[in-house]
Order: structure tokens, then sequence, then C-alpha cells
């Protein structure tokens, strides 16, 4: 059997150990040189398919993909951007057909969210119609960790730790200053439909901390949360928000909405911790401080989860040991097999039942009240977050991060617009 090349692309928005699945699909790749011949990544993702600009990981050294484990974002560069259905834009589909067959790719390993394993499944379909069948897995990534089947998603521990810890630091900076200056600090995590992040940031109640936390999945209720974080305030003399930026109003708008949309359609969202903030000043006339995460919390390779990075290699591997088992059209995922100790295995899900399906967080991990989460979601938070996984840093201080050398591969195609 001829070896072939496969295809590699991360999608989305970018996590503090994406660079790890890339790792485990490069490495595991090049122990089966005899199937794979070469490993090609799309630069800024699917985009760098369409346009047939293909980066030739051959060309990186084993030293600097290994150091991909320890380095955060996209290495390859992402994208958002989402091809639209078969019906309303097939030309893109064949497009990427007519790329692969050019150079010999029959792998393809699509490293993202709910939106790429879509894609990932529609070109799983068309290739077999094409005649020219490609062997299309999906490798998860998110860091909402709102992908169904698996238990859990690679870098959302890494983003679980960080905002743990951070509003853990916050608080106590916060409980320091009290007395005579600010009494409530909020901070604002993503998360536009799952709260997932925000539970994590609930887990500062376990440290002494008075926290009132606004979830997605319950609708915010102005009265009913003035009047928690006014008890917390009376009996602590402090207390501190965590926010998801999906929180929203019985009729379903964001609080954080800002009346434009993304690429995807979906509505732009920014500024829900400011919004609940003043809130608090106006009724009940605390002095406040606020945060976003934003960035910070999905970039922070510096504060990885243990366990996430070794999870992100593991199902970066797992899919290539699957393509190279014949499976198609899958997702490798992450079996919780005992949560004391932590115990983990891989499995496997069709993408059928992946595709387009978002996992919420179940009600009860959420406290009666709606403000905190249960001890079921800290059991099954608290082995996410565990462990550390530093980076080594020089001798100025910084952590040691590699860039890709990002070199190109020929192009054998007329030029496409995307």
């Amino acid at each position: 059997m001829t070896a072939k090349n496969a295809f590699y692309a991360q999608s989305g928005g970018v996590t503090a150990v994406i660079n790890a699945s890339a790792c485990g699909v490069i490495e595991t790749a090049r122990k089966h040189s005899d199937k794979i011949a070469n490993v090609y990544a799309g630069r800024n993702g699917i985009i760098g398919a369409l346009t047939e600009d293909l980066i030739d990981t051959n060309q990186e050294s084993a030293q600097d993909i290994a150091e991909l484990k320890n380095t955060p974002s996209g290495a390859f560069g992402s994208c958002r951007y989402k091809l639209k259905s078969l019906e309303d834009n097939r030309r893109e589909y064949e497009r990427l057909i007519e790329v692969f067959k050019a150079h010999n790719i029959g792998y393809f390993f699509y490293n993202g969210g709910g939106d790429s394993a879509d894609t990932c499944f529609k070109v799983s379909q068309l290739s077999e119609k094409m005649g020219f069948p490609v062997q299309a897995i999906h490798v998860p990534k998110t860091v909402d960790n709102d992908l169904p089947i698996t238990d859990n998603c690679p870098g959302f521990g890494s983003v679980a730790k960080y905002i743990a810890v951070s509003s853990l630091e916050a608080s106590y900076d916060v409980r320091s200053m009290a007395k005579t200056s600010t009494k409530v600090f909020v901070i604002e995590v993503m998360g536009r439909h799952a709260g997932w992040i925000a539970a994590a940031g609930g887990l500062i109640e376990d440290y002494g901390i008075p926290v009132v936390v606004l979830f997605p999945e319950v609708e915010f209720d102005q009265q009913k949360f003035l009047a928690a974080v006014d008890a917390k305030v009376k009996e602590f003399g402090y207390c501190t928000v965590v926010v998801s930026e999906g929180c929203h109003w019985p009729d379903g708008k964001f609080l954080a909405e800002q009346g434009t949309r993304d690429d995807f359609g979906h509505a732009q969202l920014g500024g829900a911790a400011p919004v609940v903030a003043n809130m608090i000043k106006e009724t009940l006339g605390y002095k406040f401080h606020w945060a976003v995460a934003d960035y910070l919390q999905r970039a922070a390779r510096h504060l990885a989860s243990r366990s996430d990075v070794e999870q992100a290699y593991a199902l970066g591997e797992a899919a290539v040991n699957l393509a190279l088992e014949d499976h198609n059209s899958i997702m490798p995922t992450v079996v919780r097999e005992s949560s004391s100790p932590y115990k983990w295995s891989i499995g496997m899900a069709p993408l059928s039942e992946v595709a387009n399906v978002e996992k919420m967080m179940p009600m009860d991990y959420i406290t009666e009240d709606g403000f905190g989460i249960t001890d079921g979601c800290k059991e099954y938070l608290y082995p996410l977050i565990q462990g550390e996984a530093y980076p080594e840093y020089d001798d100025n201080g910084m952590p040691r991060y590699v860039t890709m050398k990002g070199i190109a591969v020929p192009r054998k195609l007329a030029d496409f617009e995307v």
C-alpha cells in the first residue's frame, strides 16, 4: 500500500493545549511513515486547505514538534470560518477534495469544536461520493467543554484551573481591602451557552470565599441576584461574582450582547462584567472592581492542568491510530473511569452524534438557588484541574515557547477565492 499524506488543521478559538494535540498527531504519524508520508498543516485552519496554503511539518525538527506540547495557542494558525451546508456552498467542499487529490491526502485531522466536527462529518460524506475517500477524524478541542459524549474537552481543564486560581487570588485581594475599599469583585469568563468555565470559579467556595456564580443555564433574575450579593457582603464583608459571558435575561437576550454578530452568525458578546458591576453599584452602593478574563484564560499555558495536557496529546495520538485502523467519521473521546482516584481512557464517538450538538451543564451540578455548584460538580471538576505542567523558562525569566518555520508546500492548483 502506497503511503498517503495527512492534512491537519486547527479551528476556532485556540487553547493552552491545542498544540499538544498537534504534537500528538504529528509525532504519531511520524512513527508510521510507511502509511503516512507527510503531515501537511493548514495555514490558518481550514482556509489553508481551501487556498492550498499548506505547511510541510516534515520541515520542522523533532525537537520543535515536541516543544509544541508546551506551547500555547495555534502554532499553525486557526480561523473562525464555517463552511456552509453542502446545498448552499458545494464548491468549497469540492475544492477541499480537489486539494486533497492534488496532494495525495488520504487523512483529514480537524482539531476543533462543534462546528469543525460538522465540517469533518460533511467532508467524510462528500469524499466518498466524489470517488476520493478521505478518512476524516475530528480531534476534540474547546474551552467551553460543550462537546457531547466525551467526558471533557481538551482546553477546558486548563481554562478551569486558570479561572479557579485567578478567582481565588483576586478574592484574597478583595478580602484584604474590603474594610475601607472594594467590596465586590466581578470576573467575566467565557461560555456562551454552557457554564462549565463559570462553574470552575465556583470552586473557590471550598476555600472560604463568598461567591455568586451566574450561569447561561439559569435565567438571570436581577432582584434575586442583588439580594444574594448583598447577603454575602453583609455576612463576610465582601463577595466575588463569577459571570459567564452567556448569562441572559428571561427573554434570551444576553447581558453582554453588543448587537453585532460574528461570521458564524453568533451574537458577539463582551461586557457582562461591567453590566453586573454597575447594577451592584447603582442598587447596593458597594464599591467594585471587574475584570474580563478573555484571551488570558485560554492562553495561560504557564498554569495549564497536567491532566489537560496529557489528554490533549493522547487524543491527537488516538486520532492517528484510529485512522490507521480504518476508522472514519469519528472522534476520539475521554472516558472517565473513576474520579477518585482519577482514571480515564480513550473511547470513540461517531461524528453523526457529535456534529452540532452542545453539552450543557447538568442542572444537578447547579445549586438550588442557581448561584453555586454542587458537590457532584466539584467531584467532576477537581480531577480536570489537578497537576501542573510548567513550561521551561529561559535566562530572562520568559517561557520557552516554539514558533514553527511554516515552510509552504508548493502549490499545484489555481487560486481559489474564499
